[in-house]
C-alpha cells in the first residue's frame, strides 16, 4: 500500500513539474524614450496571435515594472499602451526551450515626437462593430489633399463604388447616404460622395437604417435600408467650401458644375447646379418608390392596392438615366438644415429642380423557346424622352418636453414629361420562315403630381421602457396623360404568304388618382428587465380611380369615336385593419425578438363602364423573428426570419386592357389565391484590430408556397397571351451568399470576396410546365495601395460563371463564363502634375444560347496640373473611353426566353476642364497635409 501511495505521489509530482515547465513569465519596465520618465500604470496586454483574444492583462507599478505569470506555451502578441504614446507591439513564441522573457526597458515614444525612422508602431482601430453598426475611422486610412468622400470609402472593406458613383456595401446596392444623420439633398448619394472633402470627415457609419418606430422603441420591425452616415468634424462645421467645374470637349460634349456649402455650427446651407451631356446627370430621384409612379398595379406590404400610370411603353419611362442613350441634363438644388432651442427643434429642407432629355436607339435580339419549337425576334427602337420636374421636402422635429417628441415629414413632386418611342419588330420561326412584322409609334405627354405627409408622435411614459407612439400619413398622387398610338401588324402563314393585317390608330387619354390614409398606434410594455412587448394597431383607408379612354378616328386627324374594348373606368376602395405584437428579449450580448402582424383587407372595385362590382376580403399574415449575439465591439452574429402573404395584384385579377403591343395580351384570373413567402437571412462580421483584418459573410434563402406564376400561350401567328395562375405542388426558391475578407499585407490592403446567387422558378409555356434554374458564382479580389505624395491604386477583379437552364428547349440553355473588373488610381509627378485613370472591364463568353462572346474595356485617363500651395486649382485634359469600346450591351435569360440588347451610349471623347475647390473652415483656409 505504501509503495502504491509512493508511486502515485511520484506520478503527481512529475505531472505538476511537467505543467510547470510549460508555464512562463513575461516581465519588463516601461519608460519614456525622450525623457526617461517612468510610465507607471501603463496597460500591459498579452494577446493570442491567432485571433487577438486577450490572454493576460496587468498594469505597470509606480516604478514602471510589470510581470505576467503562468502563461502557457504558444504564439502571442505583447501590447503596451499609454495615453498620448505610440503603442509598443511585439510578436513572441513561448515553448519548452524558452522559460521566461525579460524585455528589460520598453521605450515608448510620444505621438507628437514620432519620426519616420522610429520602428515602434502605432496601431489605430480602423473599424469598430457596435451591434448593427460598422464604424470606420478615416484617420486609419489614406487621405490626399482635396480628395473626396468617395476616395475615402473606396478603401473601406466590403464597399465598392463603380464609375458612376453607385455604392455597393456588403453585397447590397442602392445604399442611402446621410450627413450627420440627416438627408443631404434627399436621394442622390453622389452629391455627398463626390463633393464633400474627405479630410472633413470624423467617422463613417454603415448600418441598416430602421424605421422611426423601431428606432424609438429599440425593437426591430423588419423595415431597413442599408445606409452610410458621414459624420463631420466639429471644426468642419464652421465656414464654407465648394467646387466649380467647367469643361468643353470634342463631338459637342460639355459639362458644368457648381457646389457651395456653408456650415455655421448647427446650420447647413448648400446649393448646387449641374449641366452637361457627358452622363453626369445628378438626377437620382427615387419617385418610383412613391405611390403610382411605377408600372403595374402595386401592392403594399399591408395589402393595399394602388392604380399606377405605367404598365406599358405608353407611359413607361420614369425619367431616370441608366447609361442608355445620350442625356442632356440641367438640374440644381438647395438644402438647409438647422437645430436650435438647445437642440429641441430640428429642420431639414431640400428643393430640387431639373430637366433631363435622353435620345438614342436600342436593338434587341430575343429567342422565345416553346416546347414545340422556337421563335426568333429582332426589334429596333428609337426613343426621344424629355422630363422636367421639381421636388421639395421638409422634415421638422420638436421635443415638446423630455418625454414627448413630434416629427413631421412633407414632400411634393411636380413632373411634366414628353416621350416618343418608335419600334420595328420582325419575328421568324425556327426554320427562318417569316412569322410576323410589327411597327409601332407611341407619343405621350404626362403631368404627374405627388404629395406625401407623415406625422410621428412619441411619448415615454413614467415606467422605464413603457412608450406610446402614433404614426399618421397621407399620400396623394395624380397622373394625367394623353398621346397617340399608331401600329401596323402583319401576319404570315407557313408558306410565307401574307395572312392578315391589323392596324391601330388611336388617341389615348388617362386620368389616374390615388389617395391613401394610414395610421399606426404602438404601445411598448416592459414585462421584465430583459423582456419587452410592442403591441400595434393600424387603420388604412385607400381609394383610387383609373379612367382610361381610347378614341378612334372618325375622319383623318379627328379622334372622337370611343373604343369601348380598350377604354375603362375603375373605382377602387379599401379598408385595412392591421394589428400585431412583437416580443423583444435583450440581456447581456444577446438580443431576440419574435412576433407577427396581421392585416384584414376589405377590397371593393367598381367597373363604372359596365356597372359591375368586385368584392374581395383577405387576411395577410406577416411573422418575424430575429436573433443577434454581439461577441464584442468587433464581432457580431445575426439571424432573421420574415414571412409574408402575397396577395394577387389588381393586374393579375382584373387587368386593365391595353393594346400598345397587340402581340402580347394579358388576361385576368379572378380565381387566384394568395401565396406565402418565407425568407431567412444570416450575417456574421468580425474585425481584428492588430492585424487590420475584417471578415464579413451573409446569406439569404427564401421559398414560396402556392406561388403565382405566369401561364403563357403563344399561337401559330406569334401572338402571346399571358395569365397568372397558382401552382400548388411546386415551391420556387431563391438564395444568395456573400462573403469578404480583407487584410493589410506589406502596406497593401488586399481582400477576397465571393458572391453566389441561385433560384429556381416556374411558368407554363403553351400548357407545358417549365422550370428555370439560375446560378451564378463570382469570386473577387480587391487591392488598395497608397503611397503618400507618390501614388494610390484601387482595383477589384473576378471571374464569374452563370448557368441558366430551362426544362423546355434544353439545347438553348445559357451556361458560360464571364469576368468583370474595375480600377482607379493616380500618380503624382514633379511640378504638381498628376495622371489619374480608371477602367472597367466586362467579358461575357459563348453559351449554347449565345454563340458569340463579348468583351469591352472602358478606359478613362486624365492628365492634370495643380496650382497654388493648397493644390485646389486644377487644369485637366480627360480622355473618356480612350479605346472606344463602350458598346452598350446586355444579356438576359429567364423562363425559357433569352435576350441580347445593344443600345446607344456615350463613347470616346476628349474634354479640357478647369476645377476649383474653395474652402474656408474654422476661421482660416485649410488643406489636408
Amino acid at each position: 500500500m505504501k509503495k502504491m501511495l509512493r508511486s502515485l505521489c511520484m506520478l503527481l509530482f512529475c505531472f505538476v513539474a511537467s505543467k510547470a515547465q510549460n508555464m512562463h513569465t513575461i516581465k519588463g519596465r516601461v519608460i519614456d524614450t525622450a525623457s526617461t520618465t517612468i510610465l507607471g500604470n501603463t496597460s500591459i496586454s498579452v494577446l493570442n496571435a491567432k485571433d487577438s483574444t486577450l490572454v493576460k492583462f496587468t498594469r505597470a507599478l509606480d516604478n514602471g515594472s510589470f510581470e505576467l505569470n503562468n502563461i502557457r506555451n504558444g504564439k502571442y502578441i505583447l501590447l503596451v499602451s499609454y495615453p498620448k504614446y505610440a503603442d509598443f507591439v511585439d510578436h513572441f513564441i513561448l515553448d519548452s526551450t524558452k522559460k521566461d522573457i525579460d524585455y528589460g526597458k520598453i521605450n515608448l515614444t510620444g505621438k507628437a515626437q514620432l519620426l519616420a525612422d522610429v520602428i515602434i508602431k502605432g496601431n489605430r482601430s480602423a473599424i469598430k462593430i457596435k451591434g448593427d453598426t460598422t464604424e470606420f475611422d478615416p484617420l486609419a486610412y489614406n487621405i490626399e489633399p482635396n480628395s473626396k468622400v468617395e476616395d475615402l470609402i473606396k478603401q473601406f472593406p466590403g464597399i465598392q463604388i463603380d464609375r458612376d458613383g453607385k455604392i455597393t456595401a456588403q453585397g447590397q446596392k442602392n445604399v442611402k447616404v446621410l450627413v450627420d444623420g440627416e438627408e443631404f439633398f434627399g436621394d442622390d448619394p453622389t452629391l455627398v460622395t463626390k463633393n464633400i472633402r474627405a479630410d472633413m470627415v470624423d467617422k463613417v457609419q454603415l448600418y441598416d437604417k430602421k424605421s422611426d418606430q423601431a428606432t424609438f422603441t429599440g425593437i426591430d420591425d423588419g423595415e431597413k435600408t442599408k445606409t452610410l452616415n458621414i459624420k463631420l468634424k466639429e471644426n468642419a462645421k464652421n465656414g464654407y467650401f465648394g467646387k466649380a467645374i467647367a469643361g468643353l470637349g470634342t463631338d459637342g460634349f460639355y459639362q458644368g458644375q457648381l457646389l457651395f456649402n456653408k456650415f455655421t455650427g448647427k446650420k447647413k446651407f448648400s446649393a448646387y447646379g449641374l449641366f452637361g451631356n457627358n452622363g453626369q446627370v445628378g438626377l437620382n430621384w427615387e419617385d418610383s418608390q412613391k405611390l403610382g409612379a411605377s408600372g403595374g398595379a402595386n401592392v403594399s406590404d399591408d395589402g393595399g392596392i394602388y392604380f399606377s400610370g405605367g404598365g406599358d411603353e405608353f407611359e413607361g419611362w420614369g425619367g431616370q438615366y441608366n447609361n442608355q442613350g445620350i442625356p442632356i441634363a440641367r438640374t440644381g438644388g438647395l438644402h438647409f438644415d438647422s437645430k436650435w432651442n438647445n437642440d429641441k427643434e430640428t429642420l431639414n429642407t431640400n428643393y430640387k429642380i431639373g430637366s433631363l432629355r435622353v435620345t438614342g436607339d436600342r436593338n434587341t435580339i430575343s429567342q422565345n423557346n416553346l416546347a414545340s419549337g422556337i421563335i426568333n425576334n429582332t426589334s429596333n427602337q428609337t426613343f426621344d424622352n424629355d422630363i422636367f420636374r421639381q421636388k421639395m421636402d421638409a422634415m421638422y422635429e420638436i421635443k415638446l418636453d423630455t418625454t414627448l417628441t413630434l416629427k413631421i415629414n412633407v414632400d411634393g413632386t411636380l413632373k411634366e414629361s414628353k416621350t416618343f418611342q418608335d419600334y420595328g419588330t420582325l419575328s421568324t420561326r425556327g426554320d427562318n420562315s417569316l412569322l410576323n412584322t410589327s411597327t409601332r409609334r407611341l407619343t405621350n405627354d404626362a403631368d404627374d403630381k405627388i404629395f406625401n405627409f407623415n406625422a410621428f408622435l412619441t411619448k415615454k411614459l413614467k415606467k422605464k421602457g413603457r412608450t406610446l407612439s402614433l404614426n399618421l400619413s397621407q399620400s396623394t398622387t395624380s397622373s394625367q396623360t394623353d398621346g397617340y398610338l399608331n401600329s401596323s401588324n402583319r401576319f404570315y402563314n407557313v408558306s410565307g404568304a401574307l395572312d392578315s393585317i391589323a392596324n391601330i390608330n388611336q388617341y389615348k387619354v388617362n386620368d389616374i388618382t390615388n389617395n391613401a390614409f394610414k395610421s399606426n398606434l404602438a404601445y411598448t410594455e416592459p414585462l421584465s428587465t430583459s423582456l419587452t412587448v410592442v403591441l400595434n394597431y393600424g387603420l388604412s383607408l385607400i381609394n383610387g380611380r383609373s379612367d382610361r379612354k381610347s378614341f378612334n378616328e372618325s375622319i383623318p386627324g379627328r379622334y372622337d369615336i370611343l373604343d369601348n374594348q380598350f377604354s375603362n373606368d375603375y373605382q377602387l376602395d379599401q379598408t385595412i385593419n392591421q394589428g400585431g405584437a412583437i416580443f423583444n428579449y435583450k440581456k447581456g450580448k444577446t438580443v431576440i425578438n419574435a412576433g407577427s402582424k396581421f392585416s384584414g383587407v376589405n377590397f371593393k372595385q367598381e367597373d363604372l363602364y359596365n356597372n359591375k362590382t368586385y368584392n374581395r376580403n383577405f387576411v395577410n399574415y406577416m411573422p418575424q423573428a430575429m436573433y443577434q449575439y454581439n461577441f464584442s465591439q468587433q464581432k457580431s452574429f445575426r439571424l432573421n426570419y420574415n414571412g409574408n402573404t402575397n396577395q394577387p395584384s389588381l393586374d393579375q385579377i382584373q387587368p386593365i386592357r391595353i393594346n400598345t403591343d397587340p402581340l402580347n395580351i394579358t388576361l385576368g384570373n379572378p380565381e387566384l389565391k394568395p401565396s406565402f413567402r418565407s425568407s431567412i437571412s444570416a450575417r456574421y462580421n468580425t474585425y481584428k484590430v492588430l492585424t487590420s483584418q475584417s471578415f464579413y459573410i451573409s446569406g439569404y434563402y427564401s421559398f414560396t408556397n402556392n406561388p403565382i406564376v405566369s401561364n403563357v400561350f403563344t399561337d401559330a401567328a406569334g401572338k402571346s397571351t399571358y395569365q397568372a395562375v397558382n401552382i400548388n405542388d411546386k415551391v420556387p426558391t431563391n438564395f444568395s451568399l456573400y462573403s469578404s475578407i480583407d487584410r493589410k499585407i506589406l502596406g497593401i490592403t488586399m481582400g477576397l470576396g465571393f458572391n453566389m446567387n441561385g433560384s429556381n422558378s416556374y411558368n407554363y409555356i403553351n400548357n407545358v410546365l417549365n422550370e428555370t434554374k439560375n446560378m451564378s458564382y463570382s469570386p473577387q479580389i480587391n487591392i488598395n495601395r497608397y503611397k503618400e505624395g507618390k501614388y494610390n491604386f484601387y482595383a477589384y477583379f473576378g471571374p464569374d460563371y452563370t448557368t441558366t437552364e430551362a426544362s423546355v428547349q434544353q439545347a438553348f440553355n445559357s451556361n458560360g463564363w464571364g469576368a468583370s473588373g474595375y480600377f482607379s488610381g493616380s500618380v503624382q509627378l514633379p511640378g504638381k502634375f498628376e495622371i489619374n485613370s480608371d477602367g472597367e472591364y466586362t467579358y461575357r463568353g459563348k453559351t449554347q444560347a449565345f454563340n458569340e462572346s463579348f468583351s469591352q474595356f472602358i478606359l478613362n485617363v486624365t492628365f492634370s496640373k495643380k496650382f497654388f500651395k493648397a493644390q485646389n486649382l486644377r487644369a485637366s485634359i480627360k480622355g473618356n473611353d480612350l479605346l472606344n469600346q463602350n458598346q452598350g450591351f446586355s444579356r438576359s435569360a429567364f423562363n425559357g426566353n433569352i435576350t441580347q440588347t445593344s443600345y446607344t451610349t456615350i463613347r470616346r471623347y476628349f474634354m479640357a476642364s478647369v476645377s476649383w475647390d474653395f474652402t474656408k473652415m474654422g476661421g482660416g483656409t485649410k488643406t489636408q497635409k
